[in-house]
């Protein structure tokens, strides 16, 4: 199997990329700073074009959307500035769709070809604790662009996921977060494993848990 993991320098990525080559997989694994597999911000279309030209041909049976920033964490509602909301979008939003776009040939190459987004449960309209508006919208968003993608990818036989992938003690998490990066891993490959045309379309955290929209 081949795996394009994006967002792979470090946290859920990097141990993504390292528990699936265990595992025996092909793995691709992006980063922005190239410090990890191959270079790709997934926010600039001149990279995307150029990393699909790199795997033209190539058949990616899973696709895993896990680049992403989260630049307002604990941040004031006066400080909240044109260019938080900007790149949080292009990164956590734009940059998930314009992967599945340049990857999509890939995909279709595939025997049963399938695509993860890595959401968060801050994406669900269901729990509104306040704070966090950045990150929150793009999550929602996110989640938003895996639905219909679900739905319009169906008729390929393409299945879609959408994954909270807990509170992880990561950077990005903090190191209150109440499960480790790879408790969170396995439990993300397992739902990966399990994702069918049959449940694409799905919200789910980390250990199989139905999310709120």
């Amino acid at each position: 199997m081949h795996v394009v993991v994006t967002g792979t320098s470090r946290g859920i990525g990097r141990e993504l990329v390292a528990k699936l080559r265990e595992e025996g997989h092909e793995v691709t694994g992006t980063s922005r700073d190239h410090s990890s597999g191959v270079r790709l911000d997934v926010t600039d279309p001149g990279q995307q074009a150029r990393f699909a030209a790199q795997l033209k041909g190539r058949p990616v049976d899973l696709l895993v959307c896990n680049a992403g920033v989260y630049l307002d964490k604990s941040m004031a509602l006066e400080d909240y500035s044109a260019e938080v909301w900007g790149k949080t979008l292009a990164a956590n939003v734009t940059g998930v769709f314009l992967t599945v776009q340049a990857l999509l040939p890939n995909l279709r190459l595939a025997a049963d070809p399938k695509i993860a987004i890595i959401s968060s449960q801050m994406a669900s309209h269901a729990r509104a604790p306040g704070g966090s508006y950045a990150y929150r919208a793009s999550k929602a968003a996110a989640l938003s662009i895996g639905r219909n993608l679900a739905t319009d990818l169906l008729p390929e036989g393409i299945a879609v996921g959408i994954y909270h992938p807990g509170w992880v003690r990561t950077d990005m998490g903090g190191q209150d977060g109440e499960i480790s990066v790879e408790e969170s891993v396995a439990g993300l490959m397992h739902e990966f494993d399990v994702l069918s045309t049959e449940t694409t379309g799905c919200f789910h955290g980390w250990d199989g848990r139905i999310q709120a929209y």
